[in-house]
């Protein structure tokens, strides 16, 4: 498919729609995905076997606090569970789901594309590479041509055989520090940029100054920076004048951990800790950057990649944001065109190619 053809559109799993058609949308959630890589086995000898359990009543608890910590946890593989967990989002007025999951975390294009049908649900899926530990030799001999061509190929083509086509770059996954072939993928995901016209969604390492470097790297390689969405801005970006002079860049902050609060596991990140906002914090924040004239900047999502922030599982699951946050934004002093703008406008602006 042409680039001209998609000029105005939004590209699903089963094919090109109108921006108007997307509705609601969740700018970062997986549908499916298998998250081996980003298991990380406890040190402690008495929690490894909790780590090799299944997921169940017993062991929620400790779950809540260590989520990496359990293989079970990380792999969503049921798709008659994704069907069921994505339907009580549409049940909630939900209409668009992108599902950011790239290669080295088992994207699925054709399991999409079922959940899709079953669902009656939009399924916008991504295209690029994952963090490096989740790679295997074969990222590392591409060229960033050849990963640029890749990445232009499942938006045109499809991804391999399937004809099922990407409608965005991203997940692009980054380590802290960033490695080589993060560099390599970034680059080569801001050249896809500029073919295609698709937006272009990152995830940046675990450190306050990695959204920064990541920034940087895109606009010296031509991207798009007013069509960048940078994630987990919420398990990031604690300070607010950092968060402010992101803004500036003209990049999109994404708020996708909605429901989880708290504190990030601090095996996993590069600072001494990160203390997780709750749901009214985020609200403020939003408001706060709403105030400065920043709306059209501000995306949300759940980034739902374990089975313990389901629904089945006893979390929030997909409808969160609809069933809870709404009508607290509202009651916080949000306006309904505010949340429109965030919910359905900023979505579709940046899902349309250009």
């Amino acid at each position: 498919m042409a680039k001209s053809e998609l000029v105005g559109k939004a590209q699903t799993v089963l094919g090109v729609i109108e921006g108007k058609d997307l509705g609601i949308t969740l700018t970062h959630e997986h549908l499916l995905i298998d998250g081996r890589c980003i298991f990380t086995e406890p040190s402690g000898a008495s929690e490894r076997a909790l780590a090799y359990e299944k997921v169940d009543w017993h062991n929620l608890s400790w779950l809540r606090y260590h989520p990496y910590e359990n293989l079970d946890n990380m792999q969503l593989l049921d798709e008659g569970e994704a069907i069921d967990e994505a339907m009580l989002y549409q049940q909630a007025g939900g209409r668009t789901i992108v599902d950011v999951t790239t290669i080295g975390i088992g994207r699925d294009p054709r399991a999409l594309a079922r959940i899709s049908r079953a669902t009656s649900l939009n399924v916008i899926m991504g295209a690029g590479y994952y963090t490096a530990p989740c790679q295997g030799p074969e990222l590392s001999a591409k060229t960033e041509e050849e990963v640029a061509e890749e990445i232009v190929r499942d938006i045109t083509l499809g991804v391999g055989g399937s004809e099922i086509r990407a409608g965005l770059i991203g997940e692009i996954g980054c380590s802290w520090p960033l490695q080589d072939i993060e560099r390599k993928v970034l680059r080569a995901a801001a050249k896809a940029q500029q073919r295609t016209g698709a937006p272009l969604s990152v995830h940046p390492g675990r450190n306050a100054k990695a959204p920064f470097e990541i920034i940087e790297i895109l606009g010296e390689a031509g991207a798009d920076l007013k069509r960048v969405i940078m994630c987990h801005i919420d398990a990031r970006l604690r300070d607010h004048a950092e968060r402010l002079r992101l803004l500036k860049t003209g990049c999109v902050l994404e708020y996708d951990l909605w429901g989880w609060e708290g504190h990030f596991p601090s095996y996993w990140t590069a600072e001494d800790f990160l203390d997780l906002p709750n749901d009214t914090q985020r609200i403020y924040e939003i408001r706060q950057h709403i105030e400065e004239g920043y709306l059209g900047q501000i995306v949300i999502s759940h980034d739902i990649c374990c089975k313990t922030r389901r629904v089945r599982y006893g979390g929030w699951g997909y409808a969160h944001i609809l069933n809870y946050i709404v009508p607290m934004m509202r009651q916080r002093g949000m306006m309904r065109e505010e949340i429109d703008a965030i919910l359905v406008e900023n979505p579709r602006r940046l899902l349309c190619f250009v």
